[in-house]
């Protein structure tokens, strides 16, 4: 059997992996670029050349992601398979985290929630709230617009001086599994000397708070409590810090997996073993 190449062309970037068989993951890497072509075709030769791939030992290749449709002919004449992204999505969430059932919340510029149970793929709904909310907030108030450089600033930043709390309203508990610093508003008690690193913290806990609380429902809903979370935001260190108290909150188990910004374009690569 031959290589099966995976590709996620997103808005901004593409992502790559290959496997040589189902459980044999060859290390993805991502490629930035506006250009879906570019981006891909850039991607795919710097993947194979640093891992000393001819074209005449790739099976398949399998593309997905909201930049795939530029993709119209084969490339090098290589037989290759458009992806659904949220197939993808739930595939990758699920090998990633090795459960046999979970709630996979994949967050790049938007959010989407897939139910994965034994290779059944339920595309379950999303937010518009996701990364572009953080860059588009941070450009209006922060004059940025790198995750990095924005994270690396939220790592400073004092929620007290940005989120409304129960302990802000409250002297005693409204609910018994609430600790005194669950968030009553967010930005709701926004104070006049906040810093730039507190405003950056409160856009970053906005978000995760909101992504987080749109998969408690979601997951109660199918009588889950393992959450995979995946794309981009998943690997900031705000998300581990926000995804572990909202599920001691609510009893839900998040799960952020190695690779799991990876998680979408190595789902894809796996379709092709179900699918051939």
């Amino acid at each position: 059997m031959g290589i099966v190449i995976g590709v996620d062309i997103g808005g901004s970037s593409t992502k790559i992996c290959g496997f040589n068989t189902k459980d044999t993951l060859i290390e993805p890497l991502i490629v930035k670029s506006s250009d879906p072509l570019a981006s891909f075709y850039g991607a795919f030769g710097k993947f194979t050349q640093l891992n000393h791939i001819a074209l005449k030992n790739i099976e398949a290749v399998m593309v997905t992601g909201v930049g795939s449709t530029f993709i119209i002919e084969n490339p090098y004449g290589l037989p290759t398979f458009h992806v659904p992204e949220f197939d993808s999505i739930g595939m990758g969430g699920q090998y990633l985290s090795r459960l046999q059932k979970a709630l996979v919340v994949s967050m790049g510029t938007g959010t989407a929630v897939v139910l994965a149970e034994n290779g059944n793929l339920t595309y379950l709904g999303g937010t518009g709230v996701g990364g572009g909310t953080v860059i588009g907030l941070s450009k209006l108030l922060l004059d940025l617009r790198s995750m990095e450089h924005i994270s690396a600033l939220a790592n400073d930043g004092d929620l007290s001086k940005i989120d409304l709390r129960l302990q802000d309203i409250s002297n005693k508990n409204i609910i018994a599994t609430l600790p005194p610093d669950t968030t009553a508003s967010n930005f709701g008690k926004l104070s006049d000397i906040a810093s730039r690193e507190d405003i950056a913290c409160g856009i970053m806990n906005m978000v995760f708070e909101s992504i987080g609380m749109l998969a408690v429902f979601a997951a109660r809903n199918y009588h889950l409590q393992d959450i995979v979370l995946t794309g981009n935001l998943a690997i900031l260190p705000q998300a581990s810090k926000t995804f572990s108290k909202l599920g001691t909150m609510f009893g839900m188990n998040f799960i952020i997996p190695n690779s799991a910004q990876f998680s979408t374009v190595i789902g894809s690569a796996l379709t092709y073993f179900i699918t051939h």
